[in-house]
């Protein structure tokens, strides 16, 4: 019979192999996005814009909601979007490069807003005023959630570290898309139209 430092050593060698079993089961490559049919992010080995193709092969991403940036009294839901593909910005009024990519967002968003295309922002930690004068200051017209807490945010389960960070979603609400990066208006239009003319 084994002495009990044996029998702990057995014990902690079965741990380590199920718990091997139990990661590898979860992942199915290095852009891994679906744990059963919802999206769950998965670091993307230094990638900053990452495709999600076939369709069939997308994860459903959670329903978010808040309190509307500029309406306290208001709540937004991805809900609210059904059947329309869906572009997420997540962004603050402190950040340099979401400065920068706000004037982009608003141009693909008037480009694109007749196909069945809606825009909505997530605002991070960020000052209710700082961030309502940024929306006003550069003429933004989608809506935005005022999430300085994170917890809508948390139900992406993308990066809170990566801001800005842009998600197309299709028609389904399933990820298509992910910029972890500041975008341009030549990178994200072409994806959004694609995404747009897909068939659910």
């Amino acid at each position: 019979m084994l002495a009990p430092l044996g029998w702990r050593l057995c014990w902690l060698i079965v741990l380590a192999v199920v718990t091997l079993v139990v990661m590898t089961a979860c992942s199915t490559g290095d852009d891994a996005v679906r744990q059963g049919d919802t999206f769950e992010f998965v670091s993307p080995g230094g990638k900053t814009v990452i495709f999600y193709d076939p369709p069939a092969d997308r994860g459903t991403v959670s329903n978010i909601s808040g309190p509307d940036l500029l309406d306290d009294s208001k709540t937004i839901s991805l809900d609210d979007f059904a059947g329309q593909v869906v572009v997420i910005n997540v962004w603050g009024s402190w950040c340099g490069p979401c400065r920068g990519e706000a004037e982009a967002l608003e141009e693909v968003y008037a480009n694109t807003k007749d196909s069945g295309v809606a825009f909505l922002g997530i605002d991070f930690r960020d000052r209710q005023d700082s961030a309502r004068d940024f929306v006003e200051d550069r003429e933004v017209t989608y809506p935005s959630i005022f999430d300085y807490p994170g917890r809508t945010l948390a139900k992406l389960t993308t990066p809170t570290s990566v801001v800005p960070t842009t998600l197309v979603l299709d028609r389904d609400h399933r990820a298509a898309a992910v910029f972890l990066k500041a975008i341009t208006a030549d990178e994200l239009q072409p994806v959004v139209e694609r995404i747009a003319a897909e068939k659910s």
